[in-house]
């Protein structure tokens, strides 16, 4: 019996064996670490949206992805974050554009009283916009996703049930709310979300002019037992990378970052 072809078949089985135990490993994904800066407290809708948008990046990365998150301004200052996103003292960054009037000029037309029926529209429209136009205001940073907060109502310390009954009435408002408190006779104050339940009690403002989530977010029914209905703007939101960090990104990742856009503005 010719034992030769045989051997000749061990031994080359034994040579791949070799071989394959001493190839290399097939790299693994270098894991990536962003931090994420958000301005209002962690209980709160915008942040709701981070943790969420944190989760699915990070599931579908495989973990290759990690965001650190920093709410309640506790990384950047609202006022801050996008030039701290620009600066690279944060990584990413949520803000709100209506806290710099006149600096986000094409997004600022979504926050006219345009009688938007919900959040949801109102955030695929922005975004939308942005998009088609290539807004400048944008140009230094990445965009990661838009939204909105629903319309705004009115909540007050006494009942507002006619234009005479807001006549004179100071109201905490931002952004373009400003105008559309000013042309229905009220008194627009701006200050940041912080100040305002001291406000309130103090009777420095008798009310604010937001979405009614805050009611509970910011625990403002505490101080406005009313709320009138008016369906008036939106404030809208931007969640922003720094270029630098984008552009240095494995193109999976950020594959996965620009397939949740539409997704997380939904």
């Amino acid at each position: 019996m010719n034992t030769k072809p045989i051997c000749r078949t061990i031994l080359a089985v034994l040579g791949l064996a070799v071989l394959a135990a001493l190839a290399p490993a097939p790299a693994k994904a270098a894991a990536v670490t962003l931090t994420y800066a958000n301005f209002p407290p962690a209980s709160t809708f915008p942040c709701v949206q981070m943790e969420r948008w944190v989760k699915e990046v990070e599931k579908r990365t495989n973990g290759q992805v990690k965001i650190n998150t920093f709410p309640g301004g506790t990384l950047l200052p609202a006022k801050n974050i996008f030039d701290g996103v620009i600066a690279g003292t944060a990584d990413i960054g949520n803000f709100a554009m209506s806290y710099q009037p006149g600096r986000f000029p094409v997004s600022e037309a979504v926050d006219l009283p345009l009688g938007f029926p919900n959040a949801r529209v109102a955030s695929l429209v922005l975004l939308d916009l942005i998009d088609k136009y290539k807004a400048k205001e944008f140009e230094k940073v990445k965009i990661l996703t838009m939204f909105t907060c629903p319309p705004a109502d009115f909540m007050t310390s006494k009942p507002v049930r006619t234009l005479k009954d807001l006549k004179g009435m100071e109201l905490r408002v931002s952004g373009t709310g400003v105008d559309v408190v000013k042309n229905l006779g009220g008194i627009p104050i701006a200050m940041p979300q912080s100040e305002t339940p001291e406000a309130i009690q103090k009777g420095i403002v008798k009310g604010i002019v937001s979405s009614l989530e805050v009611l509970k977010d910011m625990n403002y029914a505490a101080y406005c037992p009313f709320a009138t209905d008016m369906n008036l703007f939106v404030v809208s939101f931007a969640v922003v990378m720094n270029r630098d960090k984008w552009n240095a990104l494995p193109e999976a990742v950020k594959k996965t970052m620009d397939d949740l856009r539409v997704e997380q503005a939904e």
